[in-house]
């Protein structure tokens, strides 16, 4: 489509007023973020707030890289997630164990990257790069995590939306009676009604203590392809019900990849017709000219069929640290938009996956016609 001058030059002057002390953040984003990827930023923080945020859009959110060590957990998803503003969950494990280590009451600590390892290995200390802490929080977690996991309730095959609900529900009750307030992202979840995937569920801690007790004897089994059908239904459902369906990644790796296949696992291999995802906001330091998924833009989406053609302007892409953008997204979403109904998708799952169902056998008539 072709613009005349005006229309290009129809933005905003750029604004020269100086910054006042005290300023709040949405004052700062919308006055103050103008270029570069600041301004990407503000389009992030907006097409959240303004498009992303109605009730008819199921938001699905990704966790990649060590968020939930320095805080992001407690202090952003959590208050997302109780706001309704978070409607399915995508994370590495990882995320999800050390989440746990606040849950129960330990601790980590600011510290430095730059100390010798071999010092801080002598004194039981972990590292991850400039959070520190005591060698027996992974102990004790992971003593906790074993104690839950050989509870008859989890002798049997499930998914992991399942477990992690199951989990959820007994991070909770330690929460209560140690007196923390803060609920962990699985404590939330459980509370919230909130799906919770992890696609490489071997690559966590939390995998490690299911091996140990599978090792042990446990009837314990988790069915990952069951994951990608539920989170298919989900967005199919999103959609055929006269609503969108807008994903929020942080990094990017398998779990947004696996939040993105949805699209092609419903029409590339269940042949169900479909677009794809309607709204794209990413949080990434990963160029995208070296091919990794980390990277890859919403336009590259679009050739895969997981973004719909027609909302790639609704898409934005912030070329940052996550511990540095989320925090603002989350402080501007909170001060601009007013909390959605739970969806509690969670509960809804065997409904979904019936839809789901339905539409693939429908699929596969019209494909014999």
């Amino acid at each position: 489509m072709k613009k005349s001058k005006s229309d290009l030059l129809s933005g905003k002057p750029i604004n020269l007023k100086p910054i006042p002390e005290n300023v709040n953040v949405t004052e700062l984003v919308n006055d103050y973020f103008q270029a570069y990827n600041s301004a990407r930023l503000r389009e992030a923080c907006q097409l959240f707030t303004k498009k992303m945020l109605k009730q008819n859009v199921t938001i699905g959110m990704s966790l990649t890289g060590a968020l939930t060590p320095a805080g992001l957990g407690a202090t952003c998803v959590v208050p997302l997630m109780k706001a309704g503003f978070v409607d399915w969950l995508v994370s590495t494990g990882a995320n999800l164990y050390h989440d746990t280590h606040f849950a129960l009451g330990m601790k980590m600590h600011r510290g430095s990257p730059f100390i010798d390892d071999r010092i801080l290995r002598e004194k039981g200390i972990v590292r991850i790069y400039d959070i520190l802490f005591d060698y027996e929080v992974l102990l004790s977690t992971d003593e906790f995590f074993r104690e839950v996991l050989r509870s008859d309730e989890f002798a049997n095959e499930m998914g992991t939306a399942e477990l992690h609900y199951k989990l959820g529900k007994y991070i909770y009750e330690r929460e209560k009676l140690l007196g923390i307030k803060n609920h962990s992202v699985l404590a939330t979840a459980y509370l919230c009604g909130i799906p919770v995937y992890t696609p490489s569920p071997g690559d966590s801690s939390i995998g490690m203590n299911i091996a140990e007790v599978m090792l042990d004897g446990n009837k314990f089994f988790l069915d990952v392809f069951r994951d990608v059908n539920e989170t298919a239904a989900i967005v199919l459902d999103a959609k055929k019900s006269g609503g969108y369906s807008g994903v929020f990644i942080l990094g990017g790796g398998s779990p947004k990849n696996f939040m993105l296949q949805t699209e092609p696992q419903l029409q590339e291999v269940l042949k169900i017709d479909e677009d794809g995802h309607d709204y794209f906001l990413q949080i990434t330091d990963a160029r995208p000219d070296t091919g990794g998924l980390s990277g890859a833009t919403p336009s590259e989406a679009v050739s895969w069929g997981k973004i719909d053609p027609a909302h790639l302007p609704d898409t934005v892409v912030v070329y940052s640290d996550s511990t540095i953008v989320f925090p603002i997204i989350t402080s501007y979403a909170l001060s601009n938009a007013k909390p959605r109904k739970l969806k509690k998708l969670y509960h809804k799952r065997e409904q979904l996956l019936n839809k789901l169902y339905r539409e693939y056998e429908r699929s596969k008539k019209k494909i014999k016609k």
